[in-house]
């Protein structure tokens, strides 16, 4: 279990049929839209996470804040899948995506700082990434200026072959160093619990 912050928060494997109905309940959030899975029921959500969790270059992790289901991050090799032939991936870039839980009723301060930098130390200290890569939808402000406050640079738009439909993306890089100066890794470091 790790601390951030006030928040207690762990993070875990996805287990593909236990944890479908809650994550299919967030993608099916019209802020969930640069997603792309809003249309997908809970069996496909299922089955779509099974796929990610099963693949030999990609991992789906669900984390939980005070107990609670709160967020899915997605880690990938970009040397692998997704960035292949878009991205000169390098040794040690990780990928990665992540879902806070729209919030039910009152927004909870600061907790989408506090999920952001755990995934971030997560990627960098629990898998060993020295370089974290995103593909942002261009038109997601949202998560344009949480990216910056995590550290990372836009490295130019790309196109993203999603499905049946290409996306406009700014690649962006984070390293350990950009992280550890930027205002979310300046957060309290995570306590590691048990």
């Amino acid at each position: 279990m790790t601390v951030v912050t006030d928040y207690e928060i762990e993070i875990r494997p996805v287990d593909a049929r236990l944890d479908a109905p809650v994550v299919q309940r967030w993608l099916a959030h019209p802020k969930s839209a640069f997603w792309g899975m809003q249309a997908l029921g809970v069996d496909e959500v299922a089955e779509y996470l099974a796929e990610v969790s099963t693949h030999p270059h990609q991992d789906s992790w669900l984390g939980a804040v005070d107990g609670g289901a709160a967020f899915l991050a997605e880690t990938y090799d970009p040397a692998s899948v997704l960035l292949v032939g878009i991205h000169d991936a390098q040794p040690g870039d990780l990928g990665m995506h992540v879902l806070v839980a729209p919030a039910d009723g009152h927004a909870r301060h600061g907790l989408t700082d506090a999920v952001f930098a755990a995934v971030m130390r997560w990627c960098f200290d629990e898998l060993g990434a020295e370089r974290v890569v995103v593909e942002p939808d261009v038109r997601n402000a949202a998560i344009a200026v949480k990216n910056a406050r995590a550290g990372f640079r836009v490295l130019g738009e790309i196109d993203v072959p999603e499905g049946d439909h290409v996306k406009r993306a700014n690649l962006s890089v984070c390293t350990r160093a950009d992280f550890a100066a930027s205002a979310l890794g300046s957060l309290p470091d995570i306590e590691r619990l048990g």
